[in-house]
C-alpha cells in the first residue's frame, strides 16, 4: 500500500520533515516514490509547504495519508476537518482498585441469600411441623432422662 507520510531529515533535537509518498513497508527515512512537500515544526506557526496538484493526484490514486499527515492536510484545507468526540477521562488506577473490592463485596452479599433460597422455598406446612418437631424432641429428652 502506498502511504503519504513524513520523512525526518532535521538535525539532532531540531526536526525537519519532508512529506513523501512511499511504500508502507519502506523504512521511515528510507526509499520513497516522490516528495510532495515539507513541514518545519519549529517556527511559530509551523511552516507547511505542500504541492496541491501532487497531493490531490496521489490521494485520487489511492495513497493513504498517515495520522500526522492527515492533520497537516486538514490544516491546509486539503481534507475536511473532522470533529472527534472528546476523549473520556479514565479513572486513576488507585481509585479503580477500591471499586473492585466493593464489587467483590457486593457479589459476596448477593451470593449469601442465593444459598439460603432453597430453605425458604419449602412449603409453609413444612415450616409448621419443623417448629413443632424441636418442641417434641425437647419433651422426649426430658422424659427419657
Amino acid at each position: 500500500m502506498v502511504r503519504i507520510r513524513l520523512k525526518r531529515v532535521g538535525g539532532k533535537k531540531h526536526p525537519f520533515y519532508r512529506v513523501v509518498v512511499a511504500d508502507q513497508r519502506a523504512a521511515r527515512d528510507g526509499a520513497f516514490i516522490e516528495q510532495i512537500g515539507t513541514y518545519d515544526p519549529f517556527p511559530n506557526p509551523p511552516k507547511i509547504k505542500l504541492d496541491a496538484d501532487k497531493v490531490n493526484s496521489w490521494i485520487k490514486n489511492g495513497a493513504q495519508p498517515s495520522e500526522s499527515v492527515v492533520s497537516l492536510l486538514q490544516s491546509q484545507g486539503f481534507l475536511p476537518k473532522v470533529e472527534t468526540p472528546a476523549p473520556v477521562k479514565e479513572e486513576p488506577k488507585a481509585a479503580a482498585k477500591p471499586a473492585k473490592k466493593e464489587a467483590a463485596a457486593a457479589t459476596a452479599v448477593v451470593e449469601t441469600p442465593a444459598e439460603e433460597a432453597p430453605v425458604a422455598e419449602e412449603a409453609p406446612g413444612d415450616d409448621a411441623t419443623k417448629e413443632d418437631a424441636p418442641a417434641e424432641d425437647a419433651e422426649e429428652e426430658t422424659t427419657s432422662g
